[in-house]
């Protein structure tokens, strides 16, 4: 299984970040080595002192698609979930600045938090979903997939063009805006629609 990766999918993180806004979506890949075992602490690598939280709806391929219509996209998935993209921005930036690619940053051990998986027929439209992210009791992050510049269906049809999607593969949606550091201590939770579907300590 892979995890596959958006990025620059909520305007307003392409603008905290002054990113570009793309014609397309920024597709990367994570390896499943940098899902954190469930129950577990997540620690921040000894390689960055700048590691953020980017929280995302996940979605989880349930069959084999290539070249899908985005019509049939929903067929393709019937779990929805929340996650958190786990980016040491300080070694990003560097690889970035010199051109290269940014794996390092993004697929390090840990870096993939997957949550609880809900049924999608428990939703009346996925493309309206509210979702954020807590710190220490604090919400700092806070979105609506409504806003999503490319929606799940087409983002599902978008990769599927390159990529062979698998039973098992997750896909993780984008970030809103409101990413930032996360410390030692830290103590993250994450909402879906009013249901908690993950809880992280930071170490």
């Amino acid at each position: 299984m892979k995890l596959i990766c958006i990025g620059r999918n909520y305007a307003a993180h392409i603008d905290e970040l002054k990113n570009e806004r793309p014609d397309e979506p920024v597709v990367f890949i994570k390896p499943d080595s940098a899902i954190l075992p469930k129950e577990q602490d997540f620690y921040i690598p000894e390689f960055s002192d700048d590691v953020h939280h980017e929280v995302e709806v996940l979605v989880k391929i349930k069959k084999v698609g290539k070249h899908i219509d985005p019509k049939f996209a929903g067929n393709y998935y019937d779990e929805v979930g929340l996650g958190i993209d786990f980016t040491a921005r300080d070694l990003q930036a560097k690889l970035k600045a010199k051109g290269l690619p940014w794996e390092k940053a993004k697929g390090f051990d840990g870096a993939a938090v997957i949550g609880k998986w809900l049924p999608k027929s428990q939703f009346k439209n996925v493309d309206d979903l509210n979702f954020s992210l807590s710190k220490n009791g604090e919400k700092v992050q806070e979105g609506n997939t409504s806003l999503m510049l490319w929606k799940i269906d087409e983002l599902i049809a978008h990769v599927s063009t390159y990529f062979m999607l698998k039973k098992g593969d997750i896909l993780f949606t984008g970030t809103p805006a409101g990413v930032g550091k996360v410390s030692p201590n830290d103590y993250l939770s994450g909402m879906l629609e009013g249901e908690q579907l993950f809880e992280i300590n930071v170490r």
